[in-house]
């Protein structure tokens, strides 16, 4: 689909049905930031791109980049423009141009190649994934991404076979942190909510919007940059299967 709307078809606030003292039985797991390194991929591919369109990666560029990307990534998240759009506005917004939708498209082709040659999967991912197989724990992926991309940058890193079903703001049509797409992720998933754990870097979309959804949170911070009072952080997913026991 290609514009997600905001949907309200479920109750959002469901803390209830997750039952203290329950150890969960499945992990949903976010994408960039915590099984593959997104930043990093993004910082070298622009790098390798700048210089093609005649510009240099300066600090001031790759600033620049980020602050008008997350403006119309909201956009996006917000179910206002679709996510070729929000492609498209980046680039006006970034090089100051008014170029035709095709040329834009051209355009951002070449940064998505240098983009994806530079995904990885963290170090931690696959031992991480291992363990909660053998284990027998269920898992599933909840992302903000578009549904081809992810699915092929899952594929690329060797995660995809260590992982259950994939879940984007295409597929669900609401996006984090709205407490509905957890909601909607786990009723695809065949799980209650309450027998769910969350897990991801982004404080307030994988973990504050999963408890309001009724899930169990743990916070991946592979940065240390904290709330460091959160009881249920980690700084690296090898704890992850560790991590269930402490609910």
């Amino acid at each position: 689909m290609g514009h997600v709307a905001r949907g309200i078809g479920l109750i959002v606030t469901v803390a209830e049905h997750r039952m203290p003292g329950v150890k969960p039985l499945a992990v949903l797991l976010d994408l960039d930031g915590t099984l593959v390194d997104h930043d990093t991929a993004a910082d070298a591919g622009l790098r390798a791109w700048l210089p093609t369109i005649g510009l240099t990666a300066t600090p001031e560029t790759l600033s620049h980049w980020l602050t008008v990307q997350e403006i119309h990534h909201a956009a996006w998240r917000d179910g206002k423009i679709t996510h070729a759009e929000q492609r498209r506005r980046r680039l006006q917004d970034f090089l100051g141009t008014t170029k035709a939708a095709t040329e834009l498209d051209a355009i951002f082709a070449g940064y998505l190649s240098c983009y994806e040659a530079a995904w990885r999967a963290y170090d931690d991912v696959v031992p991480a994934l291992t363990q909660l197989r053998n284990a027998g724990i269920a898992t599933a992926v909840l992302t903000n991404g578009a549904t081809g991309q992810q699915n092929k940058k899952l594929s690329r890193t060797g995660l995809a076979g260590l992982l259950g079903p994939v879940f984007t703001i295409e597929d669900l049509g609401v996006a984090k942190p709205f407490p509905e797409a957890f909601q909607r992720a786990c009723h695809r998933w065949g799980q209650p909510p309450g027998n769910v754990l969350s897990v991801g870097d982004n404080y307030a979309f994988d973990v504050v919007a999963a408890r309001e959804a009724g899930l169990h949170a743990a916070h991946l911070d592979r940065l240390g940059t904290g709330p460091l009072d959160e009881p249920h952080r980690m700084v690296s997913l090898n704890t992850v299967t560790a991590m269930l026991d402490a609910f």
